[in-house]
Formats: structure tokens, C-alpha cells, sequence
């Protein structure tokens, strides 16, 4: 394995381990065994690193879609359940994915992964014959409603803002009640 490869594997470890804050050039570099200077080898700068690693972040997502059995309605209740269930079980990841302050912004991987990620999304959201798409609405508009949906659901779960609640008693409850008026 390169040394670019061993910076992007580490710096994961590292936000997995230790969060965003965690994820510096020096810390990296300790990390992996490697100069203080390395990182800058390979990469312009932290936003670099941290897109390639967002960008591995949006494909282990993607791939959590892959192979989606059943109906389209069974297929796009599953990934929007995959969706939330990536967020809570690698939180730290999940908001550098989503984190424009954090990678660069124009790195063609990362933009490719991420609209991959939605353009998926978009489709199984298009194949469901819900009332929103019986009534002629923009079904790319919303898929974008309902991924922020499944975002705001994922986020409040992980900052504590649903945890605990009386009438939200899981994130699943939280997400049952979000499809249903989505997909009626």
C-alpha cells in the first residue's frame, strides 16, 4: 500500500476513533508512521485528505444500496433505513461527508460520489408511486425532501435532540413515521 492510500486509511481510522476535530495533518502523519511533512506529499492540504476520505464515506454508503431486494417501495424503505443506520453507526464520518467548511468543495471524486449517492437515491425514490408522484411534483425535488428528512431525523438523533423524547422513543419509530408521510 502507497503512502497516499496509508494517509487516507489513517486519517479514517483517526475521525472513526476520535472524531472530526481529531483528524489534523500532524495527527495523521503520527498515526501513520509517517513524517509531519508527508501528508503535504501528497495531498495540497487537510481539505484534500478529508475529501478523499468523505469521498470513501459516500461509497461505503452507496454501496450499503447495492443489491436492494424486493419491490421499489421495499427497496427505498430499506435504503432510507441504510441511510440512518450509516449515520448512527459512524457519526463521525457522517458529518465530514456533509461538512462543505471541512473538504474541497470541487474535488471531482468527492462531487461524483456524492451525487451518485443521490442520483441512487433519486431513482428509487422515482420508482415508487406515491401520491407526490402521481401528482406530477418534481420527484427529483423530492428525493432531496425526503433525503433531508432522513438527515434531520439521523442529526438530531446524534446531537440529542429526538434522544430520550417521550414520543420518539427510537430512531426507528422517528423514521417509520417519516416514510409513511412520505411514501403514503
Amino acid at each position: 500500500m502507497g503512502t497516499r492510500q496509508r494517509l487516507i486509511d489513517t486519517a479514517s481510522e483517526l475521525l472513526a476513533g476520535e472524531g472530526v476535530d481529531a483528524v489534523t495533518l500532524r495527527g495523521i502523519a503520527k498515526a501513520a508512521g509517517v513524517s509531519h511533512g508527508a501528508p503535504l506529499r501528497h495531498f495540497s492540504g487537510r481539505a484534500e485528505l478529508l475529501s478523499a476520505v468523505a469521498t470513501r464515506g459516500y461509497a461505503d454508503l452507496l454501496a450499503r444500496g447495492d443489491q436492494l431486494p424486493g419491490s421499489p417501495r421495499e427497496r427505498l424503505t430499506a435504503a432510507c433505513h441504510s441511510y440512518v443506520d450509516f449515520a448512527l453507526t459512524n457519526p463521525a464520518m457522517f458529518e465530514l461527508m456533509f461538512r462543505r467548511d471541512l473538504v474541497d468543495t470541487t474535488d471531482p471524486a468527492l462531487s461524483a460520489a456524492a451525487s451518485g449517492v443521490f442520483d441512487t437515491f433519486a431513482v428509487l425514490v422515482a420508482a415508487v408511486p406515491t401520491p407526490l408522484a402521481r401528482s406530477g411534483a418534481d420527484l427529483r425535488l423530492v428525493a432531496a425532501s425526503l433525503w433531508a428528512a432522513l438527515h434531520g431525523l439521523a442529526q438530531l438523533w446524534l446531537w440529542g435532540g429526538l434522544a430520550g423524547a417521550s414520543f420518539a422513543p427510537s430512531p426507528e419509530s422517528a423514521l417509520a413515521v417519516t416514510l409513511d408521510a412520505y411514501l403514503g
